[in-house]
């Protein structure tokens, strides 16, 4: 049963060796980004799950073990997460470092990778799925909104569709709502380039039938890129 979530995005930036120390301590939207996603997961460890399953997008569909490794080599950074060879997209690279961070304790049970063309349906049915794993699940959904957010990549004009999905999105995690998640259009992801649709409806699987307070604690456009982070917390 699902009894806590966190929706955190996965720039690679977001980790001080891409970024750097430095750049981090000088805030702004990305540091921005990294203290809501901080706190989203701290938020996860302190609901006492039996079980903690990360949930990224990628080309193809995978499980892997929580020890896994990933990395941001193909990024040009010296960096890396888990144990053995790199295996991981970087939707679950990002998601594994941050768990490990809140702590030792906080080290996913499993993660699954999810294909961006994932049929609806199916991202919903691999949500129930997750949640009947342990009698208490938390899930940490990883995945960026809509990355078009300059119209014909102008620089500074805004677009609109991408604007009003991404607000749709926002007020989808801030209540918690997994109807209005679901009902997010596959067709949209290339032509508004979302990476986390898929995420986001296992997600909404998972949360099928639950009642839950959400909260939005972030949502950022950053290099035309939108970052939404956000907490789900069961009611009673």
């Amino acid at each position: 049963m699902l009894v806590a979530a966190a929706v955190c995005p996965h720039p690679p930036l977001l980790v001080p060796e891409a970024m750097g120390a430095a750049g981090l301590a000088r805030g702004g939207a990305i540091g921005e980004v990294l203290a809501a996603c901080d706190a989203a997961v701290a938020g996860l460890a302190a609901s006492r799950p039996d079980r903690i399953v990360v949930v990224g997008g990628a080309e193809t569909s995978a499980v892997y073990d929580g020890s896994a490794a990933g990395s941001l080599r193909e990024y040009g950074v010296r960096f890396a997460v888990g144990t053995g060879e790199p295996v991981l997209p970087l939707s679950l690279t990002v998601g594994s470092w941050l768990l490990r961070r809140s702590g030792p304790a906080a080290v996913p049970a499993a993660l699954r990778a999810v294909a961006r063309a994932t049929p609806v349906a199916e991202c919903l049915r691999l949500g129930g799925e997750i949640a009947r794993e342990a009698p208490r699940v938390a899930v940490l959904a990883m995945g960026d909104g809509s990355a078009r957010r300059a119209a014909a990549r102008v620089e500074g004009a805004a677009d609109p569709e991408a604007e009003r999905y991404d607000a749709e999105v926002a007020v989808a995690l801030a209540e918690a709502d997994p109807a209005r998640l679901a009902r997010l259009a596959p067709s949209l992801d290339d032509e508004l380039l979302v990476a986390g649709r898929a995420a986001w409806q296992v997600l909404a699987g998972a949360a099928d039938g639950r009642r839950l307070r959400g909260r939005l604690r972030c949502a950022v456009a950053q290099y035309e890129v939108s970052y939404l982070v956000a907490s789900w917390e069961a009611c009673g």
